[in-house]
């Protein structure tokens, strides 16, 4: 696939309206970078602010988003990952509706079914939101 993938809807197990991603943007052996548009409707804007688990979600799904990607080259099912842990969970600024993220997360570490990685979150090139996050894939 050619990057952006704009059609990402088959590439992760959420659904609307609980989806957090709009783009793929990147892949690589231990990154990947998604857009998300924040629409005015989203459940986790409030009085016009995107909260602030609306930007752990959206680290969390660009990591599922990444999995689909990958999975979908290698023809196999989307798998389905589960927050296990989150760390260092820093917000510095809220967004509004109506703006776009670009969200960057990186894999610090991969074991059995549990991956660590680093979650990045920016708007107008400054950074609003990081942690590290520990997500286990279902292995059903």
């Amino acid at each position: 696939m050619d990057f952006p993938v704009e059609n990402i809807v088959h590439l992760i197990p959420q659904k609307a309206p609980f989806v957090m991603v709009s783009k793929l943007l990147y892949v690589d052996e231990t990154s990947t970078k998604s857009s998300f548009i924040i629409n005015p409707d989203n459940v986790f804007v409030k009085n016009g602010i995107f909260q602030e688990a609306g930007l752990m979600e959206n680290i969390a799904q660009t990591a599922a988003l990444r999995s689909g990607y990958i999975a979908s080259i290698e023809n196999k099912p989307v798998e389905v990952g589960y927050i296990g842990a989150i760390k260092d969970f820093e917000v510095f600024d809220l967004p509004k509706a109506n703006e776009e993220l670009i969200t960057e997360i990186t894999i610090e570490n991969h074991l059995f079914n549990v991956t660590v990685l680093l979650g990045k979150v920016w708007h107008n090139g400054k950074l609003i939101a990081q942690c590290e996050m520990k997500v286990f894939m279902d292995d059903k």
